[in-house]
């Protein structure tokens, strides 16, 4: 399959000047979507572009005749206040709506008139505060990095071996829809049950050991009716785009509750995703194989193409700060405590898609799946606090003092994500971020997680 075009040419600048500049995230070969409005104003919720510094109100493009044809039906669909429609239209028309956001957003592109009216369609990102980008149906999240998998289970049980299981299918668990929220989210302590060290009787309190998870998260485009299967060379055409999203774990609630079933209170009381999706078209330069050791099993035939193996993974390259309250008091810089990259996953995009129907089950527009915590085979690659930290025994050094083992109230965690290429522009997902609040006083035990805007210095 041939995978790039014109959109990825490293030769084409924008008439937005800030999208030109080498630290820019969004250049015209990116064109992130966000359901977006004007902070404050009132505004309905709608789809957005981001080009630079600025975002393309796209409900405001359309209705203003920029869009023809197949392209004008996609971004009709992208208008409105969540993108499941525009998911469900498939690859041809999310091809169209982007050459044409291309021509119109590069340099040289778009004709006298429609620069005029264009100019018109833009907000400030500074300006704008953002929604999830669809209506989440369902909420999967994965467990497929098999440097994860290993550190985390050697944490918990120094004996431990991986199920054999892990080696042969991408192993997931259902999530929790109503706790999701978008950059800028902030949620209670969870409590939850969970064993002291010592003890033989658990105890019912906030978590002592809250840690994030480092991910990426997917969402679904046309579905599958079902008992109808996604075969692995068609599963890409059902991904719309990616994410970057932190699923949030309580680790002693956690090693409580998971054997033999899985995580329930350690793992539904936050879920925050970046507002930005950037298009699987957008990450085509950054395609590598998917490549397995000779020593490690090899997929079976329903999860095996030779499409996906040589270009099923993404350098994808992910970065994750954590700013304490004293930081931020303090204006402190949040210091970068891990970097790591996607193309270490043991299982790609199109073998989760491919196995998540392959039992039956009917994915619908909107849905999000979570690729699990992204590790690799460094220290320094892992993707989540309780591998940095050793579960707590050798703390990660913040500056001035701070350490930690795992997260303390007021601490927020920072996601940033890119992808780099000799001889492509470099494109971003901007930012995630979330903080932890205190466990609410027994007496008003209520809902925990909530959605909010990104606080103006970690604008994404």
């Amino acid at each position: 399959m041939e995978y790039l075009n014109h959109t990825h040419d490293i030769n084409a600048s924008s008439w937005v000047t800030s999208a030109n500049a080498a630290e820019s995230h969004f250049p015209v070969q990116n064109l992130p979507f966000a359901i977006f409005r004007r902070k404050a104003s009132g505004e309905r919720w709608r789809g957005g572009v981001a080009i630079g510094d600025q975002i393309l109100d796209i409900a405001n493009a359309y209705h203003r005749n920029l869009f023809a044809g197949a392209a004008r039906d996609a971004a009709s669909a992208a208008s409105q206040e969540a993108f499941n429609d525009l998911f469900a239209l498939g690859p041809s028309a999310w091809q169209a709506l982007r050459h044409a956001l291309f021509a119109l957003m590069r340099q040289g592109g778009p004709s006298d008139t429609q620069m005029s009216t264009l100019r018109e369609c833009l907000v400030e990102q500074a300006d704008a505060e953002y929604n999830l980008p669809a209506r989440i149906g369902d909420y999967t999240d994965y467990f497929t990095s098999l440097d994860h998998a290993v550190n985390c289970g050697r944490l918990f049980d120094p004996a431990n071996e991986l199920p054999p299981s892990f080696r042969w299918i991408p192993m997931a668990y259902h999530g929790r829809v109503s706790t999701i929220g978008v950059a800028g989210q902030t949620f209670r302590r969870p409590k939850g049950q969970f064993l002291p060290t010592g003890s033989r009787e658990p105890i019912y309190q906030p978590t002592l050991k809250l840690d994030y998870e480092c991910e990426l998260g997917m969402f679904i485009g046309p579905g599958n009716q079902a008992g109808e299967r996604i075969s692995i060379d068609d599963a890409e055409n059902h991904i719309f785009g990616l994410c970057m999203l932190n699923d949030w774990s309580a680790r002693d609630i956690q090693a409580w509750e998971m054997n033999p079933l899985g995580p329930f209170h350690a793992k539904n009381f936050a879920t925050t995703i970046s507002p930005w999706i950037v298009t699987m078209e957008a990450l085509a330069p950054y395609r590598k194989p998917a490549v397995r050791a000779d020593s490690e099993p090899q997929p079976l035939s329903y999860l095996d193409s030779t499409e996906n193996r040589s270009s099923g993974a993404f350098d994808i390259r992910l970065e994750v700060f954590i700013e304490s309250e004293t930081m931020r008091a303090n204006g402190r810089k949040a210091p970068l405590v891990s970097a790591t990259s996607f193309e270490h996953q043991y299982w790609t995009l199109a073998q989760m898609v491919t196995h998540h129907a392959a039992g039956g089950c009917a994915l619908r527009p909107g849905d999000l799946l979570g690729t699990g915590t992204i590790s690799g085979p460094t220290r320094i690659e892992a993707g989540a606090l309780i591998e940095l930290g050793l579960a707590g025994r050798e703390p990660v050094q913040l500056g001035d003092g701070e350490e930690r083992g795992f997260l303390a109230d007021g601490d927020a965690v920072i996601f940033e994500g890119h992808c780099e290429r000799d001889g492509f522009v470099r494109i971003g997902f901007g930012k995630n971020y979330g903080r932890v609040l205190p466990a609410v006083a027994p007496s008003i035990d209520t809902a925990g997680a909530s959605r909010g805007e990104t606080p103006e210095h970690l604008s994404v």
